[in-house]
This record gives C-alpha cells, structure tokens and sequence, in this order.
C-alpha cells in the first residue's frame, strides 16, 4: 500500500468563544510514526475527533494525499481510510477475540455467519500481526488488558487504514506489553500506514515515534523529527514559558503523620520511604503502571506489602486490618468512582454516610433523621449542586459525584485522607472546586496523599510531589522548584539501560 500524506491547513475548532484548536496547519508525512503530545487541554481530544469524524471543523481543510475530504461522522472517516483506536477500548467483553475483530463485518453463507471464515481470518489476522498466541475463540474479557489493547489494534488493522490514530495505546500497559504492541506499530509502519501516535509517555517516545509535535493551548507549538527531539526541547513546545503557579497560601507543620519505611511491593515498588506531615498535600507522580495506586491500597490495607513498615503517629499500623486502619483516620478515594467509590442507583443521602454509618450509629441502629446533619453539612461545605439528597447520585454531574465521594470519606473524620485521581473525568471548573476543597481541609490540619497521572495539576495542589519511578522514589520538588516542567522531565527520564 502507497504511503498517503495527512495535511491540515488552518484546521480550527471552536466551542463559543473558546477556540481548542488554533488555526493548525501541518503535514503528516506517510507512512511514518508521528507522536502528538500536549499538556492536559492542549486540544489533542480535539484533533482526534476531528480527524476521527466524531467533530467538524469550525474552520480549515484536512487533506488526505492531494485530495481534500469532508469528514462528517466516523462512517465518512473510515471510508477515506482514518481508523482510530481510542484509550477506552470499544471492545465487547463476551464476544470472542474473532467476532470482536470483525463485529459489524462478520463472514456470512447463506444468511447465516461463516463460523470457520471468521476464526480462519481471524487467526490469519493475528498471525500475520505476531500475535498468533492469541486464540480467537477466548473471550475477549479473559484477556489481560495489554492483550485486549493488541486485539484493538489487529481490528483496526483489519480495515487496512491509511491513516492509523492512536490515543494513549501503551497507558495501562506492563513494559512488556509496550513492547509488543510496537512490534504491532512497526508492521504497519511497513505497510505504508500514517500513524499518529498521541501519548503522554514521553521516554518512550525515541523507541517508536519518527518526528514529534506538540500541542500548547489549542495551537501548533512546535514540531521536530525524533532525533533532534531532546526532553529539554520536548518540554520547551508543551509549556513555552511557565508563569509562577498560583498556590493558596499553605503551610504545612513539621510534624510526621504518617511514615512509609521500606515499602516493597512485588512486581511494582523496590524499596520506598517517604513521610507526610500533618496538614500537607504531598503528591506522587509517575507513569502509569509505576505502582502509584498500590501505594495507596496498601497504606490503606487493601492489599499486603511484601517488605517495609507503615506507622502512624510513630505506631506501626502496617499489620493492621483495613477496618482497624480506617478507624485509625485513613481514608481512600478510589480512582474509580463509579465502580469502587459510589453505589450509583442509591440516593446521594446514602453515599455520604456509607463509610461513617459506624460511627453515626447508635446501639447498632442508624436513621434518616440521624444521617442528615452529615449529608447537609458535606453538601452545605462541598457546594454539592443538588436538589434533594433522596435523588440517585447518578443524577449528579461527574464533578459532584466526586464531591460526594470526598464527602462521604470525611463525615469519618479521618486524619489521612489517600486520593487516587481526584480529578479524573471531571470538568476544569469542578476540578478546581475538588482541589479548594483539600486546601481547605489541609488548613484545619488533614493530611493528604493525591496521585495523579495529570502532572500540571500536582503542581499546582500539592506542597510537594515524588517521583516514582523504576520502582523506587527518584525526585523530590516543594516550593519553587515544583512545576509541572521539572516533573515531566522527572518522569520522562530513561530508566538505565534503555535506549535513549
């Protein structure tokens, strides 16, 4: 297959008044890797909904080769040859790895579908992809998420694009799933495929990517092939100039809360000790897969460490039941609100008082009446946008289903309160609420533990951040040395050994 150019000219989007792509004009060489990178907001959502058919264009000209196309939905995009591989995979979990590859397209004789055709190409499919020891029988929810992300990509693979858009492939992958999905990235290189390759992972980047290109607030920062493409040059084109962070006036005390000595936790952390003083927000940033979420579950008991210590107040809390630790003030909020932290078809009443109902019980009963001083106090406190506590808490927008989800967690009154991607599928402005909210609760003395893939907004709400890396603590930045540019370049650096 000839190898096609993708050419934008003046390619803009505009949502009212705010423009989240900019006039972007560029080309797209065929048949190579280009990594599209950008900060949180950069317009990258935008670009691929656009090129994906999902968005019009406000304005400008996308150019496929030396013919322009009109991209109105993502049928029109497939038909002009632009597949896209989003970072939710739209794999259907009880269909077989063969029917998934083919859904919509299954083999039919007769009326009826080809069950020999289908696992025949199928198997053809993977085999000629280096996936063979994938049985297109299995179920795709069997497999592990970096094999179901190599199945999304054989199906993508099996409408012969042109143009191939992967958004944050390797995200949730083990590095030896990384590796073999971009032996997948390379055979389609091959075949003449333009790929381009969206990805917040920037060490890997030099392995896989021909040129770089960076987004910054909606406009075309920069572009450089990938061996002019240093991590200083790199970080220039996603931040420019960085004005100093606008961070609440916040002191935290000197006096260890909590201490994690020696946390070892087979396969994802080495060997990490850290400590968090009474009224900090102290961060800890890394890659996805680093062991970050571990951390927290085992701080919390959710899971055994293999090696180390945890204490509170100087006790060890480390052989500690969950509900004990609890008890002791830990509090968790999950990453996943929806499936871990809320009960969705209960009433928003019911979610802020699931994990104090303990406490609020007397002689083991527990009533509306009694519940309601803490529900209306967290809804009163946390500005929770509701009309009557009895509705379901799906009813409630994803920034204030994760209000409740804090709330709930403080009517126990905890002393470390340990939150996993606290701003994860909310809106900007919701974000900021959720961020006020721990501030403020830091001022009256509440220690917090926030991870967060999103490394602008750990600088901006936390008085210090860790690095985590290589299974162990590798940087440390507080004060005027944390912002998000020292924090990406903290994170992005080359393990030893690897290929620079």
């Amino acid at each position: 297959m000839a190898a096609i150019d993708l050419r934008l000219q003046g390619l803009t989007r505009h949502y009212g008044a705010v423009r989240a792509l900019d006039d972007f004009s560029h080309v797209f060489t065929g048949g190579q890797v280009h990594a599209l990178i950008g900060k949180n907001g950069s317009g990258k959502s935008t670009f691929i909904k656009m090129i994906s058919g999902a968005t019009p264009p406000s304005r400008g000209t996308i150019w496929l080769g030396d013919r322009p196309v009109s991209l109105r939905s993502p049928q029109e995009a497939l038909q002009a040859g632009i597949v896209t591989v989003h970072q939710e995979l739209s794999l259907v979990p009880g269909l077989s790895v063969a029917e998934n590859i083919f859904l919509g397209r299954l083999p039919k004789r007769g009326g009826l579908i080809d069950w020999s055709a289908l696992h025949s190409r199928a198997s053809a499919l993977l085999q000629e992809m280096g996936a063979a020891e994938i049985d297109p029988h299995q179920p795709v929810e069997t497999l592990s998420v970096g094999r179901q992300q190599v199945v999304e990509i054989v199906k993508a693979s099996s409408l012969d694009p042109r143009i191939l858009l992967l958004d944050e492939p390797t995200s949730a992958l083990a590095s030896h799933e990384v590796e073999q999905l971009f032996g997948l990235v390379r055979k389609l290189k091959a075949r003449g495929v333009t790929i381009i390759y969206i990805s917040h992972r920037l060490a890997e980047l030099p392995q896989i990517a021909d040129t770089v290109t960076a987004l910054r607030d909606g406009i075309h920062a920069g572009s450089l092939p990938i061996a002019e493409a240093t991590p200083p040059r790199i970080l220039d084109m996603m931040f420019g100039d960085l004005p100093p962070l606008d961070r609440p006036d916040h002191s935290p005390g000197l006096e260890p809360l909590l201490e994690v000595r020696n946390l070892r936790l087979a396969p994802w952390i080495e060997d990490v000790s850290f400590t968090l003083h009474k009224g900090e927000v102290l961060g800890i940033a890394g890659m996805l897969g680093s062991g970050r979420t571990e951390i927290l579950h085992t701080i919390f008991g959710a899971r055994a460490q293999d090696a180390g210590h945890i204490l509170l107040d100087g006790r060890e809390i480390g052989t500690l039941s969950l509900p004990a630790r609890k008890e002791a003030g830990l509090a968790y909020a999950s990453e996943d609100r929806k499936q871990a932290g809320l009960v969705l078809d209960h009433a928003i009443h019911t979610n802020l008082v699931t994990a104090p109902l303990r406490r609020i019980a007397q002689r083991g009963l527990t009533w509306m009446g009694l519940e309601r001083p803490h529900v209306d106090r967290q809804i009163a406190d946390l500005q929770i946008k509701v009309s009557d506590a009895r509705l379901p808490v799906s009813s409630l927008s994803g920034g204030n289903q994760q209000k409740v989800v804090v709330g709930n967690w403080l009517n126990t009154a905890p002393r470390v309160l340990l939150l996993d991607e606290p701003g994860r599928g909310v809106d900007v402005q919701a974000k900021r609420q959720i961020y006020q909210i721990i501030w403020d609760q830091a001022a009256r003395g509440l220690s917090s533990i926030v991870v967060s893939t999103e490394l602008e907004d750990l600088a901006e709400c936390c008085d210090r951040v860790l690095v985590l890396r290589d299974g162990r603590i590798t940087a440390e930045f507080a004060g005027t040395g944390l912002d998000p540019k020292s924090l990406y370049a903290a994170t992005m650096a080359q393990p030893e050994g690897t290929r620079a």
